[in-house]
């Protein structure tokens, strides 16, 4: 979320931020002669995903959560956090191919926010995840796909949160993937886990995301274990 677009330098700023994040975290795991390299799980997403408006995001945003819960089960695991503030699907789209040039082993795509937040059109949302997911499968055929599904709240409208929020489970079932069917199960419109906007976790709130999506994804890192 944290619409970019109101402020392009921000947008800059948050790409930039992300891009170094992202290529640190590669640098980081250089494994020494004879070990196997960990698997790469890569969380491709927005703001929630960056951890916008958390003091310290590289610990504290959901994917850092995730990381903690692979580490404390010795699972052979590392997690990427590709999330750019204000991303949109079709922003998604655009820097996809950017993100695959690093190996991964499981993607989480959790995009869509922003495009509800502006009204887009949810079969506009829809063809660009699919999109995505195609660029995904078409570099790396073995790779797991997770997808976050999302909500619009009430004052869009029914038929609009109807439509948006259909979006998610039909491209998990066509596409066959597993499906966090609400990334913000349990955390939306609660004040005490959302930060003074209402639409960012605090880090409480972060770390409720961060269980919905193990719930989902468990499973998945252990069977490639």
């Amino acid at each position: 979320m944290n619409d970019a677009t109101a402020n392009p330098g921000g947008g800059r700023r948050a790409l930039r931020a992300a891009a170094a994040l992202f290529l640190a975290a590669a640098s980081a795991w250089t494994c020494s002669a004879g070990t196997p390299a960990p698997r790469t799980l890569v969380v491709f997403g927005d703001s929630l995903t960056a951890g916008y408006g958390l003091a310290d995001p590289e610990t504290q945003a959901y994917p850092a959560r995730i990381q903690a819960k692979i580490d404390a089960g010795h699972l052979p695991w590392r997690v990427v956090n590709a999330g750019v503030s204000g991303e949109t699907s079709a922003g998604g789209l655009r820097r996809i191919d950017w993100v695959l040039n690093q190996r991964l082993d499981m993607l989480i795509l959790e995009l869509g926010a922003n495009d509800g937040l502006r009204g887009t059109p949810p079969a506009v949302t829809e063809a660009n995840l699919q999109a995505i997911i195609d660029h995904v499968r078409s570099k790396y055929p073995g790779a797991i796909l997770v997808l976050a599904g999302m909500r619009m709240p009430p004052n869009m409208g029914q038929d609009y949160t109807e439509a948006f929020a259909a979006v998610f489970p039909g491209l998990a079932r066509r596409n066959r993937i597993a499906l966090v069917p609400f990334l913000l199960e349990g955390v939306a419109e609660r004040p005490d886990l959302n930060q003074a906007d209402g639409i960012h976790p605090n880090p409480a709130g972060a770390i409720l995301v961060a269980d919905t999506v193990w719930k989902v994804i468990a499973p998945l890192l252990a069977a490639e274990k």
